[in-house]
């Protein structure tokens, strides 16, 4: 197959139209289309059904795209480990975490990296779904549950605890809750059970101080845990939070402290082919640091 047609193919399958395709290839609808058509007719198969509102892959492109998409992954890691300086680690490093984690806790100490790797272009991910670190979506990821991808590399990173904070204006207003059963007394804000949780068992805080079985009825449910955390904020109610995101924060207070959530553990991942990746090495150890100086 023509790798030209391959390229411009996989690029169609993955914007589902020639004109959005054409765009990032910067080439012409039309230009786009007669590649399409060539690679169809080389193949003796059609590679999309084409409809009014785009395009959409038939079984046998469904087959081609998977393995364009797995050799370009493949090629796109190969490159990034020819490119690499043997004497100072430069080139792009693409980092996922999930929203919360990145916002409150990694993004605040990128600065102090970039300073000292400025050649490291950081492009950071984040995003409760977990990236396909095999395909390139990522180079690393932090995880706050254990990795399910095979042939990742993975370290650990540190463990999570969680403890039920509130605004000091709320508390002020509504009191300081003194047992677990008068939290039935409050708001409470747990995350929506519609969502995948980034993290264990997120909702502990609707059954504790309740016979088993039984959960309190939350007074606000928010897709994301960093949400959460500008509601407590605002003085909208209770919420649990991992200890990593109010460090340092004055806003928030602890709510009956003896009582902890939960604990889990956060990985540093990245695929096996990226071992050697001197950026990846600088930044784990960056990491571990940052980790080594934490409070929480």
């Amino acid at each position: 197959m023509d790798w030209d047609k391959l390229r411009i193919f996989h690029a169609v399958a993955e914007a589902g139209s020639f004109t959005h395709a054409g765009e990032l290839l910067n080439l012409s609808q039309s230009a786009v289309s007669r590649q399409i058509s060539a690679l169809e007719d080389s193949l003796k198969v059609a590679l999309f059904h084409r409809h009014a509102r785009g395009l959409i892959l038939t079984e046998q492109g469904e087959l081609l795209y998977r393995t364009a998409h797995d050799v370009f992954g493949k090629l796109a890691m190969t490159e990034a480990q020819l490119t690499e300086s043997k004497d100072r680690p430069k080139g792009p490093l693409k980092i996922t975490t999930t929203v919360a984690f990145g916002s409150t806790w990694l993004a605040p100490r990128m600065r102090e990296f970039m300073e000292v790797y400025p050649e490291i272009e950081v492009q950071l991910l984040l995003d409760d779904r977990e990236l396909d670190l095999s395909m390139r979506e990522a180079d690393v990821a932090v995880r706050l549950t254990p990795p399910r991808q095979p042939d990742l590399v993975q370290r650990h990173l540190l463990t999570v605890h969680m403890h039920i904070y509130a605004s000091v204006g709320y508390i002020k207003k509504h009191g300081m809750p003194k047992s677990p059963e008068e939290l039935d007394d409050h708001r409470i804000i747990v995350y929506g059970e519609e969502n995948r949780s980034p993290v264990p068992d997120v909702n502990w805080l609707l059954r504790i101080g309740f016979n088993q079985g039984q959960l309190r009825r939350p007074a606000m449910t928010v897709n994301n845990v960093y949400g959460i955390m500008q509601a407590l904020q605002s003085g909208a109610g209770l919420g649990a939070l991992p200890d990593f995101m109010p460090e340092g924060n004055n806003e928030l207070v602890q709510v009956l402290p003896e009582i902890e959530g939960p604990q889990f553990d956060a990985y540093f991942v990245y695929a096996e082919e990226m071992r050697a990746s001197k950026r990846i090495s600088v930044f784990r150890d960056f990491l571990l640091r940052q980790v080594a100086d934490s409070t929480f």
